[in-house]
């Protein structure tokens, strides 16, 4: 019977760099599976050396390896949904692209990993170039934080209504839909740095700070807010918040129910680890 639990449990793909210290990438986006009760499958794009004081190098895989890990997955697994992470190169970029226009991937969650939080590049230039060209169009959702939004834009982000015109400009790229984290932005004196529900945007409203990220689904907008939760900032945050959004989307729920519980999971783990 537990085999049987195993089999039907929905499978979800992280395509992602693999972090040896487990507090990003890959180990925390199957960490992330789990708790949500699907089955893990993992493709790595870059073994990255790195712990929790930064990222000192990495060694990126090919097109050809990198395809090699999951054609076997699909072969074997009717992948519900993939999360995508660090694609470091244009090769590795152009090569999920064809996997999903070929049919053997669905839409994903894409998180456009571009600098680690030590300051890391983890993203070449034309490696953005054909992100924007070739994989955003086939997404089912982008989440990027606020440097990434601005980038990917091409507007300076200082508030909310700036969100929602970055937003709109990320879908005008081919984006199905866009979730700004607002975690970069300038915080209101006297604010920690402490992330909610996935890094959001510290806001002040009716007296009370309240973090904000804002989703653009084919133009309709929704606002998420949320309790500010003060404290040092939590490794990780970003990549199991895309993770839980695309375990939940495998599991039949609707967008907004899986950012909702993807944030709640994370608002969870941040207030786990002010307790340790």
């Amino acid at each position: 019977m537990a085999a049987e639990n195993q089999i039907q449990l929905p499978t979800v793909l992280t395509i992602a760099g693999f972090d040896p210290s487990g507090g990003a990438g890959i180990i925390a986006d199957i960490r992330t599976f789990v708790h949500f009760g699907c089955r893990p499958t993992a493709a790595i794009t870059s073994l990255t050396f790195q712990n929790s004081q930064g990222v000192f190098g990495a060694a990126h895989e090919t097109a050809g390896s990198l395809r090699a890990q999951i054609l076997p997955i699909v072969e074997e697994f009717k992948v519900a949904a993939v999360k995508i992470g660090m694609l470091p190169i244009a090769e590795l970029v152009r090569e999920v692209a064809g996997l999903i226009r070929e049919g053997q991937l669905p839409a994903p969650v894409i998180d456009p990993v571009m600098q680690s939080s030590s300051g890391h590049r983890l993203m070449e230039d034309e490696a953005f170039e054909v992100l924007v060209t070739d994989l955003v169009p086939l997404s089912r959702l982008i989440t990027p934080n606020i440097p990434e939004a601005e980038k990917l834009a091409g507007l300076n982000i200082i508030g909310e209504e700036e969100m929602q015109q970055a937003a709109a400009r990320i879908r005008e790229l081919g984006a199905s839909a866009v979730l700004i984290k607002g975690g970069h932005l300038d915080q209101e004196p006297g604010v920690g740095s402490r992330e909610s529900g996935g890094g959001s945007s510290p806001a002040v409203r009716d007296g009370f700070v309240q973090a904000i990220d804002v989703l653009d689904d084919q133009g309709q907008v929704e606002i998420f807010r949320g309790d500010w939760i003060e404290g040092p900032p939590v490794r990780g945050t970003g990549c199991m918040l895309s993770s839980a959004i695309a375990a939940c989307l495998a599991k039949g729920m609707s967008l907004v129910e899986s950012i909702s519980a993807a944030k709640e999971f994370i608002a969870a783990e941040i207030r786990n680890s002010t307790q340790n």
